[in-house]
């Protein structure tokens, strides 16, 4: 999803909306075959019905396709640096967050960590 950083026409802004997002809370597609830059738009809404961006180009008219032909499902899963990644289910079932494998939740360095000779700051006891 991108666009977060354009304003919305009235209420709070994009990032304030995907700041309230909890991950696995429905987000709803509206298409805009009016809109004048792209007419496979579709806007992407919070559950509270606040903008917070568009579904990326790349992926609009598959999606778009696809809301055409029955009912599409879509959730919020995080917070982006350039917006919010959400999840979409394109075959009506619902929508779920990728599970988490906690098995390595205790590995140091992080894997795919870019800097492995960081080390967080010691914790002491007060």
């Amino acid at each position: 999803m991108v666009g977060a950083d354009h304003p919305n026409k009235k209420g709070p802004t994009r990032r304030f909306e995907i700041a309230l997002c909890l991950p696995g809370e429905a987000v709803h597609l509206i298409p805009e075959p009016k809109n004048k830059f792209d007419r496979r738009a579709i806007a992407v809404y919070s559950e509270r019905h606040v903008q917070i961006g568009y579904v990326r180009a790349e992926r609009a008219q598959l999606i778009g396709t696809a809301m055409s032909k029955g009912p599409v499902s879509a959730i919020f899963q995080r917070a982006e640096q350039w917006g919010a990644s959400i999840r979409v289910h394109l075959d009506g079932t619902p929508a779920a967050l990728p599970e988490v494998d906690d098995s390595r939740a205790n590995d140091w360095p992080p894997p795919g960590s870019d800097d492995p000779d960081w080390w967080p700051d010691e914790v002491y006891d007060d």
